[in-house]
Protein backbone atom coordinates (compact mmCIF):
# COMPACT_ATOMS: atom_id res chain seq x y z
CA UNK A 1 0.00 0.00 0.00
CA UNK A 2 1.59 3.48 -0.97
CA UNK A 3 0.07 5.53 2.46
CA UNK A 4 2.48 4.36 5.60
CA UNK A 5 0.82 4.95 8.60
CA UNK A 6 3.51 6.60 11.32
CA UNK A 7 0.97 6.69 14.30
CA UNK A 8 3.54 4.71 16.66
CA UNK A 9 6.47 7.59 15.61
CA UNK A 10 4.17 10.44 16.73
CA UNK A 11 2.89 7.93 19.81
CA UNK A 12 7.16 7.61 21.00
CA UNK A 13 6.97 11.31 20.56
CA UNK A 14 4.05 11.87 23.20
CA UNK A 15 5.31 9.08 25.07
CA UNK A 16 2.04 7.55 25.34
CA UNK A 17 0.67 4.34 24.92
CA UNK A 18 -1.66 2.93 22.52
CA UNK A 19 -4.14 1.93 24.78
CA UNK A 20 -4.28 5.74 26.63
CA UNK A 21 -4.75 7.13 22.71
CA UNK A 22 -7.82 4.77 22.12
CA UNK A 23 -9.17 6.09 25.03
CA UNK A 24 -8.58 9.65 24.62
CA UNK A 25 -9.70 9.40 20.82
CA UNK A 26 -12.83 7.15 21.81
CA UNK A 27 -11.91 3.72 19.43
CA UNK A 28 -10.77 0.64 20.60
CA UNK A 29 -7.40 -0.61 21.17
CA UNK A 30 -7.91 -3.12 17.85
CA UNK A 31 -9.08 -0.97 15.89
CA UNK A 32 -6.65 1.48 16.45
CA UNK A 33 -4.54 -1.27 15.79
CA UNK A 34 -5.78 -1.99 12.59
CA UNK A 35 -4.96 1.30 11.73
CA UNK A 36 -1.64 1.68 13.24
CA UNK A 37 -0.51 -1.60 11.25
CA UNK A 38 -1.63 0.03 7.91
CA UNK A 39 -4.49 -2.69 7.58
CA UNK A 40 -6.85 -0.18 7.86
CA UNK A 41 -8.73 0.02 4.45
CA UNK A 42 -10.50 3.69 5.44
CA UNK A 43 -10.49 6.02 8.42
CA UNK A 44 -13.27 8.66 9.12
CA UNK A 45 -12.14 12.14 9.26
CA UNK A 46 -13.69 12.29 12.48
CA UNK A 47 -11.60 9.63 13.99
CA UNK A 48 -8.29 11.44 11.84
CA UNK A 49 -8.98 14.87 13.49
CA UNK A 50 -9.59 13.19 17.11
CA UNK A 51 -5.94 11.63 16.48
CA UNK A 52 -4.63 14.79 15.40
CA UNK A 53 -6.13 16.28 18.34
CA UNK A 54 -4.92 14.15 20.95
CA UNK A 55 -1.47 13.67 19.17
CA UNK A 56 -1.39 17.64 18.98
CA UNK A 57 -0.25 16.76 15.31
CA UNK A 58 -1.48 17.44 11.61
CA UNK A 59 -2.65 14.69 9.42
CA UNK A 60 0.71 14.55 7.73
CA UNK A 61 2.40 13.65 11.14
CA UNK A 62 0.48 10.09 10.83
CA UNK A 63 -0.05 9.34 7.14
CA UNK A 64 2.06 9.72 4.20
CA UNK A 65 2.14 8.52 1.00
CA UNK A 66 5.30 6.30 -0.38
CA UNK A 67 6.07 6.55 -4.15
CA UNK A 68 7.17 3.22 -5.71
CA UNK A 69 4.86 1.70 -3.85
CA UNK A 70 2.44 -1.21 -5.54
CA UNK A 71 -1.29 0.81 -5.30
CA UNK A 72 -4.18 -1.48 -5.30
CA UNK A 73 -6.84 -0.36 -8.56
CA UNK A 74 -9.58 1.63 -7.54
CA UNK A 75 -12.86 -0.35 -8.15
CA UNK A 76 -15.98 0.96 -9.32
CA UNK A 77 -17.64 2.70 -7.29
CA UNK A 78 -14.94 3.05 -4.70
CA UNK A 79 -14.78 6.64 -2.65
CA UNK A 80 -11.67 8.06 -1.14
CA UNK A 81 -12.19 8.46 2.95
Amino acid sequence: MPISVDIDVMLARRKMSVGELADRVGITPANLAVLKNGRAKAVRFATLAALCEVLECQPGDLLRWESGAEAAPVTEGAVGA
